[in-house]
């Protein structure tokens, strides 16, 4: 079969939506029932607004427990997400038949270090998108060492690779643990993950950044992020997709909507083409159909109103250099993308804060300084400039002071009159 050889209908509806001014919205839904998928599908591509659809698989098929995920369908159990491969490539393609197409491509969101069956199930359903990677979805979410999820992630976009039809692969990189991860590193993993789509034959792909805390080193990590995908993947079609804070959410109705038309006027205002959304509800449950298709709204009217502002002031703290940094000194380290993330993670030159996983080494980390940006507390082996002086900084992190810091947009948005850092 001839390999594509140009952008997929994902890409086409991203770069046509991008030339006339608006912001792809997104959400992150996933049912368990054909009936409910389908349903929460047609709702959002009828809202007005540039929409694609998603189909978040459930906890089994992330993990491969297929088995588990039939026999909850059998017994007619709530599941969390759709469960591809237990209902099917044909029922899929069902659910997706009269919907997917020019104007609304679907992307399946997962989760998965080991996803050959997923992908499997997803190309012969004809799915236009997927996402993840071979760190990004090995890591914060499995037990599974790297390098059989490096292995077992090329084996798949090598597949992907050789289908006729381009299917879209997003880098999950730029949001690591969803918080707590200073942007230089969010930055690196989501391009070297692009590296490692490329090297096995991917040209239809997307890099990633997850919003933060402050909005100004938001801006200077998304210019950063940019301007390393066109050195790095310039030969790629490739488009940024910026998350909807990721990390601990507001409980307040007021507070989630604050910081969701906050990432929507960050991903305004720093040219980005595509939004990832959170509903009101996202800190207590899943959210309904209704709540997801109210968040896409609200997105999509924050960003309009954003984009008759004047553009962006970039801060310069240095973001660009240090992710550039790290990319340049991983990729030194093997034969291949693959080889030298394996050899970096066992080096502790790739080193995610806070993350338990046995490949990684756990020793650097990140804290939220005065001005509400996070920083390095302790690159460790992470090869930055100025990573010594930095080291010489560390101070001693308590269970408090991580808690707050992992509570800070909560409160933020909760309780804005409970602190004096701008949002």
């Amino acid at each position: 079969m001839a390999p594509p050889t140009g952008p997929g209908r994902f890409t086409r509806f991203v770069r046509r939506a991008s030339s006339e001014g608006k912001l792809v919205v997104q959400p992150r839904m996933g049912f368990g029932t054909v009936e409910q998928m389908r349903a929460g599908l047609d709702a959002v591509r009828d809202v007005d607004a540039a929409t694609v659809g998603t189909i978040t698989v459930d906890s089994y098929t992330r993990v491969n427990d297929h088995a588990s995920a039939l026999l909850a369908l059998e017994k007619g159990a709530d599941l969390n997400g759709f469960p591809l491969v237990a209902h099917g490539a044909a029922v899929t393609r069902e659910v997706l038949a009269g919907i997917a197409g020019d104007d609304f491509p679907v992307q399946v969101r997962h989760g998965s270090a080991l996803p050959r069956e997923l992908f499997e199930g997803l190309v012969a359903a004809g799915a236009d998108a997927t996402e993840g990677g071979p760190v990004s979805y090995c890591l914060p979410y499995s037990r599974v060492p790297l390098a059989q999820a490096v292995d077992a992630w090329a084996e798949c976009c090598e597949m992907l690779a050789g289908i006729s039809e381009p299917v879209h692969l997003e880098s999950f990189g730029g949001c690591m643990l969803g918080q707590l991860c200073p942007p230089s590193l969010l930055i690196s993993l989501s391009i070297l993950e692009g590296l490692f789509f490329r090297e096995h034959g991917l040209r239809d792909i997307s890099v990633s950044y997850a919003q933060q805390t402050n909005q100004q080193q938001d801006i200077e990590a998304i210019h950063a992020l940019r301007a390393l995908a066109k050195e790095w993947l310039g030969d790629t079609d490739w488009h940024a997709v910026l998350y909807t804070y990721m990390g601990v959410y507001p409980r307040s109705r007021k507070g989630a909507y604050g910081l969701l038309e906050a990432s929507a006027r960050l991903a305004a205002r720093s040219g980005t083409e595509r939004l990832i959304v959170k509903t009101a509800v996202e800190a207590s449950r899943i959210p309904s159909i209704t709540e997801n298709v109210d968040a896409l709204e609200r997105a999509a009217r924050a960003a309009e109103r954003e984009a008759v502002a004047e553009p962006a002031g970039i801060p310069d703290s240095g973001i660009y250099e240090e992710a550039q940094a790290i990319i340049t000194h991983t990729l030194t380290l093997g034969s291949d993308v693959g080889k030298a993330l394996v050899r970096a993670f066992a080096l502790g030159h790739l080193d995610i804060p806070f993350c338990l996983h046995q490949d990684n080494a756990n020793r650097c980390r990140a804290r939220i300084d005065d001005r509400g940006r996070l920083t390095w507390a302790d690159p460790a082996g992470v090869p930055i400039p100025r990573a010594r002086d930095l080291a010489r900084n560390r101070q001693r992190l308590t269970a408090r002071g991580l808690l707050d810091m992992l509570s800070y947009n909560e409160r933020r948005y909760d309780h804005p009159s409970r602190t004096s850092h701008p949002r």
